[in-house]
């Protein structure tokens, strides 16, 4: 298939698939900074105004694109045990963020409801109940673990390529006695492990 082809419906129409596909290309070649309507345009070598026939508002391009982030989470071979449930969904929420350049920044701050959202906060949810949760307990702790992966994702993906010192430069023994004494802790990475902590200590407050 032709990249012509491919941005076109049977009749030779520009999808709104192919724009948020072309949207995501421009994040991946500029970061988030760098996406506008214009550069999607560009890329698909159209009008401004035909790009935004399919999205109306950036805004609109930002929460389908989201949506689309989210369709990159595998469903199969989930555990049997609804927190372990819980625990590998937020690890594939991880990874589908992590698939795409500023990808937690991107879906931050979005409220899509749209197919494959619906689709990953419903399987949360139903996790989250069939361990025990109330409904309110449910609802609520699925927004903590969401909030909690994307802004440990955005850290992720903002992270230094090569050793950044300033941190332990910055903290003054006399000054921040406390951080001083967990500093060896702070440092950037582990973020796997970290993702696990954070874990353990929201699913620790489900029923037993």
């Amino acid at each position: 298939m032709t990249k012509r082809q491919a941005k076109e419906d049977a009749g030779g129409r520009l999808t709104r698939a192919a724009v948020i596909d072309a949207a995501l290309a421009v994040l991946e070649d500029r970061g988030l900074e760098g996406l506008s309507t214009r550069a999607v345009a560009d890329r698909l070598a159209v009008r401004m105004n035909t790009v935004l026939w399919h999205v109306k508002t950036k805004g609109r391009m930002l929460e389908l694109m989201a949506d689309a982030v989210l369709g990159g989470i595998d469903y199969g071979d989930l555990p049997s045990s609804p927190r372990q449930r819980v625990r590998e969904l937020a690890g594939r929420y991880r990874r589908a963020l992590l698939a795409h350049r500023d990808g937690a920044a991107l879906v931050t701050g979005t409220y899509p409801a749209e197919p494959c959202t619906l689709r990953f906060a419903d399987r949360l949810v139903g996790a989250l109940l069939e361990a025990g949760a109330d409904e309110e307990q449910a609802a609520w702790t699925a927004w903590t673990v969401v909030y909690f992966v994307l802004g440990l994702v955005q850290e992720e993906q903002a992270a230094p390529d090569r050793p950044d010192d300033r941190l332990a430069r910055a903290v003054d023994p006399a000054a921040h006695p406390a951080l001083h004494r967990v500093a060896a802790h702070l440092r950037p990475g582990a973020f796997e492990d970290r993702l696990a902590f954070g874990l353990d200590a929201i699913l620790s407050r489900l029923p037993e």
